[in-house]
């Protein structure tokens, strides 16, 4: 579902570039070839099973969602009430990479994926939560941004 069908609701599904499965292929022929030395049946089992878990574990890591659903917001395993969310704002490559690194605060919550260079910083006002902000790696960060902009103040008008 896109913002444009559900004004207040923006899903985003994040997965790793087609390099890295490739690289995980490349693991697998690693892995064959050390079996070589016992045989060559043993070498296509190592290459077959190397490639297969190095290939899970690249799609375990790289697919993770950002959801918004018009109440809640669900990155990767966090899940806020849009009343507890502040101003979101956009961020660019050089500055997301400033915010995952040297202007980083240690207490935040980060959705940080190396391979998506963009991101939305979404100020958390929950004084309950021990995290001052969000880091969310995105690739469409302004229609993020200016979906829980627009999510943000629909849910206060309505809780207030």
């Amino acid at each position: 579902m896109t913002a444009s069908e559900n004004p207040g609701s923006y899903r985003e599904q994040l997965s790793a570039p087609l390099s890295w499965y490739l690289i995980g292929i490349l693991f697998g022929v690693a892995f064959g070839i050390i079996f070589l030395v016992v045989g060559p049946w043993q070498a296509l089992a190592g290459l077959v099973a190397g490639s297969a878990v190095a290939i899970w574990v690249v799609a375990a890591y790289g697919r993770v969602s950002i959801r918004l659903d018009g109440k809640n917001l669900q990155a990767g395993p966090a899940a806020l009430p849009l009343a507890s969310l502040g101003e979101a704002r956009a961020l660019d490559a050089e500055q997301a990479r400033a915010l995952r690194s040297q202007d980083a605060d240690p207490r935040a919550f980060m959705l940080l994926r190396s391979y998506v260079k963009t991101a939305v910083r979404v100020e958390v006002v929950d004084p309950r939560d021990p995290h001052p902000y969000l880091y969310l790696s995105s690739r469409h960060p302004e229609r993020l941004a200016a979906t829980i902009a627009g999510a943000g103040a629909g849910a206060n008008a309505a809780a207030g």
